[in-house]
């Protein structure tokens, strides 16, 4: 006998309601070392709060914001921090340990 259990898709924006999930979620972005994957997260968050009002605060178009978070592209560094500034958080730069 097969089950015929149904999955409903995964949405991670879902889950990014409260400041702290959401630094805990791109904390653990980074620390993947890899921008593809730390982009994507951030447009999660950007979907979690509302695309069209972080491409406003942002002064970004909405679609530009899309591609730039897509993580098919390398967005320079100057929207990544208008993105992080309307989202609500910032970068901080630490010593690496080794």
């Amino acid at each position: 006998m097969t089950s015929r259990e149904r999955y409903e898709d995964w949405d991670t924006a879902e889950f990014l309601q409260d400041p702290e999930t959401i630094v805990e979620y791109l904390q653990a972005a980074l620390e993947e070392n890899d921008s593809e994957f730390f982009i994507r997260a951030l447009g999660n968050v950007a979907r979690a709060k509302g695309m069209t009002s972080i491409a406003q605060q942002a002064h970004l178009g909405r679609q530009s914001l899309y591609k730039a978070l897509s993580g098919t592209r390398d967005p320079r560094i100057g929207t990544l921090m208008k993105v992080l500034d309307a989202v609500g958080v910032q970068l901080t730069v630490v010593a690496k340990v080794a």
